[in-house]
């Protein structure tokens, strides 16, 4: 088939995406699914803890005793105020108010890097005494198998979970050049909701990770 009737071709059918509408309910789907396998992933892990903490259920609690709880806490303050800043810089975006967006996305990135800051600290604490996954582990404290296991998925699930707020701030770094260029306008800004739904889940999954790995006893 030639140039010519190849483009021809095009114009005959259009794109099923041609139409913004179209894209937009497309691209929503999209999330949701994404969303959605995410989900099960963090549930499969959550499902795993479960069983071992109700084999391992005392061992768990004295390790659980040995997370810095007040790093926990403040952590869970740090992302549900970075899901609010999230949420309003999409309220500014569809209101035609650049400048409040910008400063929130600026927020986000800013709260987020916190968060990592504050789990990199307490990472060091915890590997400087020997708390540490797997074969590493030689906190001589607590030398039951259960301790063991409560910091091997300590550290899956929490490193995982960083690993999404990176990729979370990487998301919010790209938003925040959109918008500064104005590519995500008043008319045009899906990407900026879909960014912010993939936040809350990041803020979601942590919200059950903290009395999972803080707050028992």
């Amino acid at each position: 088939m030639s140039r010519e009737s190849a483009a021809l071709a095009s114009q005959a059918e259009p794109s099923p995406y041609a139409q913004p509408e179209t894209r937009r309910a497309a691209l929503t789907l999209a999330i949701w699914v994404f969303l959605g396998s995410e989900t099960m992933l963090f549930a499969g892990l959550f499902a795993l803890y479960t069983g071992y903490r109700a084999l391992y259920g005392a061992d768990f609690a004295h390790a659980a005793a040995f997370n810095e709880e007040w790093i926990g806490s403040l952590n869970t303050f740090v992302l549900i105020s970075s899901s609010f800043f999230a949420a309003w810089a999409l309220h500014a975006v569809r209101a035609g108010r650049r400048v409040m967006a910008l400063a929130s996305l600026c927020a986000v990135i800013a709260l987020g890097l916190c968060f990592l800051g504050l789990k990199s600290l307490e990472y060091y604490d915890h590997l400087s005494r020997g708390i540490a996954p797997g074969q590493f582990y030689t906190f001589t404290r607590l030398p039951q198998h259960g301790a063991r296991l409560f910091f091997t998925l300590y550290y899956f699930m929490t490193g995982l979970h960083a690993l999404h707020v990176i990729v979370g701030l990487s998301i919010m770094a790209w938003l925040l050049h959109r918008v500064h260029r104005k590519r995500t306008t008043r008319e045009r800004h899906v990407e900026l909701e879909l960014g912010a739904l993939y936040w809350h889940l990041v803020d979601i999954v942590w919200i059950f990770l903290w009395p999972l790995l803080y707050l028992i006893r």
